[in-house]
This record gives structure tokens, sequence and C-alpha cells, in this order.
């Protein structure tokens, strides 16, 4: 379990078949072999890692459900350590377990900081509820406005300064694909109603 909250980014350093190393130097020396790790919002196993570097395994169906597969040497990765029983939760309930990927639709730049608007697939749009939690490549967000599946999926929410510099956000263009997780509440909610 996570709670969005990035507290490091990593550089791709190789990205072939089933395996991906990230440069982490600041992060190493909190890396234990077997542990999980969050990249990109991906709960992903630590199957090596040396004084600069780690290596995750991929599984096919990670591929399948994520934008990992898109990752090149020298991008920039979204590092999130799992949360711990003395953990500060000032994000929300993270499990690294994607729904699907999104598309930045818009970048827009409004008085506090960034407006950021993804598309998203109809089956993750039943999930997203304005002012309701969401996770954009393992950022914890709050959702400010929910385009209704209907008319086009989509949602908006507000990126402050501090976090468009400080994760991987700050690379990001219209276009380009995302990591959404939604809720996890609500999608118990919603298997219990139906």
């Amino acid at each position: 379990m996570f709670t969005g909250i990035i507290t490091h980014l990593g550089k791709v350093k190789n990205h072939k078949n089933s395996h991906l190393i990230i440069s982490c130097k600041t992060l190493i020396n909190k890396l234990v072999k077997g542990e999980s790790i969050a990249v990109n919002g991906v709960c992903l196993t630590i199957t090596k890692q040396n004084s600069r570097s780690l290596t995750v395994d991929i599984m096919g169906e990670t591929y399948t459900k994520t934008a990992l597969s898109q990752l090149n040497s020298g991008d920039l990765v979204n590092l999130e350590l799992p949360a711990t029983p003395t953990t500060f939760l000032s994000g929300h309930i993270v499990q690294g377990h994607v729904d699907g990927v999104g598309r930045i639709k818009q970048i827009k730049q409004d008085k506090s900081g960034k407006r950021l608007t993804v598309a998203i697939p109809q089956n993750i749009a039943r999930y997203v509820v304005e002012k309701g939690s969401i996770a954009v490549n393992g950022i914890s967000l709050t959702i400010i406005q929910a385009v209704p599946h209907q008319a086009g999926a989509a949602f908006t929410v507000g990126i402050i300064p501090y976090t468009w510099r400080h994760t991987m956000l700050k690379n990001v263009k219209v276009g380009d694909n995302v990591n959404i997780e939604t809720d996890i509440i609500g999608k118990y909610v919603r298997k219990f109603i139906v």
C-alpha cells in the first residue's frame, strides 16, 4: 500500500524485455531486494539493486494495463516506498494496482498552479467523482471536475507548483499517457451496491 505522496524521482537507465533498471541514488540506501516500490504508480518488486540503481521485473499483464511499456532511457519516473503502520497518510490509500491508462488532453496554467485534464477509458469513468481522490502516475490528487462517460470520459485535477516541480509531471505534454488508479473505496462501494 502507498499514499500517493511522491518522495523521489528516478531516471530510467535501461528498459528491455521485462526488466526496468532505474537510477535513484538518493533512495538506494532505503531499498531492500524483494520489497515493493511504486514506479509511476505501479506496485513492483525490487529484484536487484546496487549502489546506484534498482531493477524491477514487469509481467505481461502489467504492460497491458499500464503505460510502463512506453518508458524510454532517460525518462523520469515517480518513486514511492510502501506505507508502514507509522506512515503519515497525507495522500489517500493507493494500492499500486493501476486501473488503466489515461491520455493528457490539456495542460492549463492558472493562478495557483496547473490544471491537467486527462481522458480516460469509459470503464474507469464510473469511479471518478468530483472532489474524490485519484492517482495519476502514482500522485495522489483531488478531482476538480469529472466529465461523464457519455460526453467522452475525462477528469481535471489541480497541480500545485511544488508537486509539478518535484514529480515527473514537469516533463509531460499533451498526448502523453499516464497510469490511472481510482479510489479503492469507490470500487468496493460500487461492488456492494451493484
